[in-house]
Formats: structure tokens, sequence, C-alpha cells
């Protein structure tokens, strides 16, 4: 059994979110996804990922818009 990495790459963000790469970097680069260097590398912490997802679908539930006109 393999334990779930705690921190992940931009590209396995990408992957699991359907979104391009620079996308994820552009949410990192404005604070709006929670990230953590290390130097040079970016990673994103799993639960963040996880709030994040989830604050998002209980504002677009609510009928909100959540940051930068609603998209993910």
């Amino acid at each position: 059994m393999t334990a779930e990495k705690l921190l992940l790459r931009i590209p396995e963000v990408a992957d699991s979110l359907g979104l391009s790469r620079a996308r994820v970097y552009e949410l990192v680069a404005s604070g709006e996804l929670p990230s953590i260097r290390d130097g040079r590398a970016v990673r994103v912490p799993r639960h963040a990922l996880v709030e994040w997802i989830a604050t998002r679908a209980a504002s677009a539930k609510d009928g909100r818009e959540p940051g930068r006109g609603g998209q993910l």
C-alpha cells in the first residue's frame, strides 16, 4: 500500500483539476491557490487543494462567483 503524497507538483495539480499547467501557475502566483515554495520548487499541499475545490464548489452552489469570473 502506498501513501498519498502530501505535497503535489504543479503538473499533478493541473492533471487533477483538468487545467493547464500555465493556469495552475497563474492561480499560485496570484495567491488564489495556496502553495509552498522550497527554492525554485513549488508544491501545493493536498489538503489545501481539497479545501480550495470545496470552497469553489460551495460558492458555485450558492450562486456566487469564486474569483476570476467564476472560473476554476
